[in-house]
């Protein structure tokens, strides 16, 4: 299975446990897009909804594309009931658009699983002249709070972390949004924290693509290893989160 399409065997655990964003970041963007109910907005891959709802509740025309059907089907039954509302189940690098145009297409940690040329070049075509082209993710900091519960975590992972597909996608470039015709590329960043109890913590990791397809019996060892070292850290694990938020324009 493509790494893309296994966050789909887990709605559920995807839709409790999966990262949310800053209200600061949420603030900057609402505030440079200058979102309102006459504005139209595409989110790319919104999972079961982390990054959905401050933008929804502008009242803008909001549009999202989801691949996983199950994926689909959660945010339906979680947004559904918003007028302004609407998502396709459907691949974003084939689906065709008609004449839809956006003011802004944005996404959170999805981007990234689109091939470069698709991600800058269909956006770039989608967004309307002056549109925005916005890009968030996250990076956790588990080291820094607590080095010596780190170095246990490292040790389970040289022991036992041994997916059966290497996750190479962390090397997306957003920078090259530039090459594709875009202006005015920004980057932000924000800061949180996050703490999880052990069994969060083997949740929250459980929802990584590549620890999905970790197979037996390396996957049970895994998981028990992970929360057999926080347990013993006090069953508390504090992560440092800077969210960031990538910017670019389409020119008028």
């Amino acid at each position: 299975m493509e790494f893309r399409k296994v966050f789909d065997t887990i709605p559920e655990q995807f839709d409790k446990y999966r990262c949310r964003y800053s209200e600061e970041l949420f603030a900057k963007l609402i505030t440079y897009a200058e979102l309102s109910p006459e504005k139209s907005v595409l989110e790319l891959g919104p999972g079961t909804g982390q990054a959905t709802e401050p933008i929804l509740n502008t009242g803008c025309d909001y549009n999202a594309i989801e691949l996983g059907e199950h994926l689909y089907a959660k945010m339906k039954r979680k947004y559904d009931q918003h007028p302004n509302f609407h998502i396709v189940n459907d691949d974003f690098i084939t689906h065709d658009f008609g004449a839809q145009q956006f003011d802004l297409i944005y996404s959170a940690a999805t981007i990234q699983w689109i091939p470069e040329e698709v991600a800058f070049g269909k956006t770039f075509e989608l967004l309307k002249p002056g549109g925005i082209l916005a890009m968030m993710l996250l990076h956790g900091d588990y080291k820094t709070p607590d080095e010596e519960l780190y170095n246990k975590i490292q040790q389970v992972y040289d022991q036992y972390f041994k997916p059966e597909t290497v996750y190479t996608h962390g090397s997306f470039r957003y920078a090259s949004a530039t090459n594709y015709g875009y202006t005015d590329f920004e980057k932000h960043e924000f800061y949180g924290k996050r703490e999880f109890t052990a069994d969060e913590y083997v949740a929250y990791c459980g929802t990584h693509c590549d620890h999905i397809v970790i197979p037996e019996p390396y996957k049970s060892k895994f998981f028990d290893g992970l929360r057999e070292v926080v347990l013993e850290a006090g069953n508390k694990l504090v992560a440092n989160e800077t969210y960031i938020l990538y910017l670019a324009k389409k020119p008028l």
